[in-house]
């Protein structure tokens, strides 16, 4: 699948240190090695919101910091163009799902321009690697560890070893959420409540594909599996470096992925994964169920500049929830107005320092709470007549670091 633009990325004199990020089920701080980075996408019915921007602006920062670094990096990321929300969308609205999946990731890439977001290496529709995909059942089936009811294929979550000892929820909650997102912990004919879908033999009218335990479609975890092992897999005690995406993923959908893709490896997932906070609006979780989303495309055509929506996502810590307001926003276009009237003068503050200290903050797991306090310090000692500075360098990084083109 065609991915997007490439925007540039300056050079900078500026030694970088290492990269450390906290594992959202260990809690531990985790130094980044050259590796692949598996970050979920979009399910293409209602795409960008500000709960999507967020998230793909925090893989922004860390893929940012790692080419600053010159490390290398290697980006997967998946479209989940075949999903039962999708297929429910567009029969509501009368639409066929691949005309409508096809608008949204049109949609979902300009967003992401517009916002100047790198693109990963691998943009990967599920559809276009189908027959990957279906391999990788295969390979799974293949050790043992799976079951039919009905023509539908399980895996036994109790044959992964510490699949079930390791939950990062207790047993009830843990079958209580996986209910809420998507799995059937009730079905008759389990082995485990706790059981992952891997394979769906085709129910009426909806799409199916051929394959060697019968016509149907993937599960959801197994897709990611398929995709991010067949494109980053380094063959180490690790198979990626970093598992991301958004906090509601933390659990089934990763949890269940590190448990598949280990089934077919055995070897551990991901040495790291990571997790962006959720944007709410009014007091609730911004979701297309509660139909209270801000749109990013709305955001941009009613004249809201993208780095001033860059900055209102970042001044919180990535791994935060946000309640999204008007007045942060106001609040994030006064303090680009008055960074971009500091940049602009002849002389400046000390830059090198400041620098310095913002990759600092940045590598202890991308702390941009520290760096906006630290550049509005530096704008009080500019407009304070401090010189020392140069306005040009400092530009030049925060295009680098934080994506900011002032």
């Amino acid at each position: 699948m065609e991915s997007w633009a490439q925007p540039y990325l300056p050079p900078t004199k500026f030694r970088l240190p290492p990269l450390e990020l906290r594992d959202s089920y260990s809690g531990k701080l985790v130094q980044i090695r050259d590796g692949g980075i598996y970050v979920c996408g979009i399910t293409p019915y209602d795409a960008t919101h500000l709960g999507h921007a967020a998230t793909y602006l925090s893989f922004d920062l860390i893929s940012r910091f790692l080419i600053a670094a010159g490390r290398k990096v290697n980006r997967s990321q998946n479209v989940t163009d075949i999903d039962d929300p999708l297929l429910e969308r567009a029969t509501r609205d009368s639409v066929k799902w691949q005309e409508l999946a096809e608008s949204q990731v049109q949609l979902y890439r300009d967003d992401m321009t517009a916002l100047r977001v790198l693109p990963p290496d691998h943009f990967l529709s599920v559809i276009e690697n189908m027959e990957l995909i279906i391999s990788y059942i295969e390979k799974l089936i293949l050790t043992g560890k799976t079951y039919s009811i009905d023509g539908d294929v399980y895996l036994d979550i109790s044959l992964v070893e510490g699949a079930l000892e390791n939950l990062p929820l207790s047993n009830e909650e843990a079958n209580r959420v996986f209910k809420e997102r998507g799995g059937d912990p009730d079905r008759p004919g389990k082995r485990n409540p706790l059981d992952t879908l891997i394979w769906m033999k085709r129910r009426p009218d909806e799409p199916g594909w051929n394959s060697p335990f019968g016509e149907g479609r993937p599960g959801w975890h197994i897709e990611c599996v398929a995709l991010a092992l067949s494109s980053l897999d380094k063959k180490s005690d690790f198979s990626i470096e970093i598992q991301g995406g958004g906090s509601d993923l933390r659990f089934p959908h990763h949890y269940m992925t590190g448990v598949q893709a280990k089934a077919i490896t055995g070897r551990t997932f991901s040495s790291v994964y990571v997790h962006a906070g959720m944007i709410g609006l009014d007091g609730e979780k911004m979701s297309k169920s509660r139909g209270n989303l801000v749109f990013v495309s709305d955001l941009l055509k009613n004249g809201v500049d993208s780095n001033a929506l860059r900055i209102a996502l970042l001044k919180r810590h990535y791994s935060e929830d946000l309640m999204w307001s008007d007045e942060k926003l106001t609040d994030s276009e006064k303090f680009l107005e008055r960074l971009k009237e500091c940049l602009s003068r002849q002389e400046v503050a000390s830059t090198d320092d400041l620098i310095k200290n913002i990759s600092q903050a940045l590598a202890k797991d991308l702390d941009t709470v520290s760096v906006f306090s630290l550049l509005e310090s530096w704008c009080v000692a500019t407009e304070s007549g401090e010189k020392g500075g140069n306005a040009g360098e400092l530009s030049r990084e925060l295009d680098l670091l934080l994506g900011l083109a002032l």
